[in-house]
């Protein structure tokens, strides 16, 4: 079985310095024109590049080795239920859906024994 690449935190440059505690652990694209990370020297870390993509059949994969479906109502679950292999799928419950539809998805998902991510509590 692949397993995903490992790839290094792209931080922007500061990031950790002690008097600069409210630089944000998150990505901008360097853009100054002296700018060490934009100049890709080694010491100002690594930023992402396209070198650090998955192959195309790992992309979309979880922690547990599964894709992810999206499903917004009970129709939309029985249909993937029909045409997919669900061994290799796990569901995820779009956010607007209100409790009562979350509990009639997550019961049909338990007995065709499909993991939710994001299901009620029965």
């Amino acid at each position: 079985m692949l397993k995903k690449k490992q790839h290094p935190y792209f931080n922007i440059p500061n990031f950790g310095a002690k008097n600069r505690k409210h630089v944000k652990a998150r990505w901008r694209k360097q853009r100054g024109t002296d700018n060490k990370k934009r100049m890709k020297l080694a010491s100002a870390g690594a930023e992402p590049t396209i070198g650090y993509r998955n192959p195309e059949e790992l992309r979309g994969i979880r922690a547990s080795g599964k894709r992810v479906i999206v499903v917004n109502n009970v129709n939309e679950l029985k249909d993937a239920i029909s045409r997919l292999d669900m061994n290799n799928y796990e569901i995820t419950i779009a956010k607007p859906v209100s409790l009562r539809k979350r509990v009639e998805i997550t019961k049909l998902a338990k007995d065709n024994r499909i993991r939710v991510t994001n299901g009620a509590v029965i």
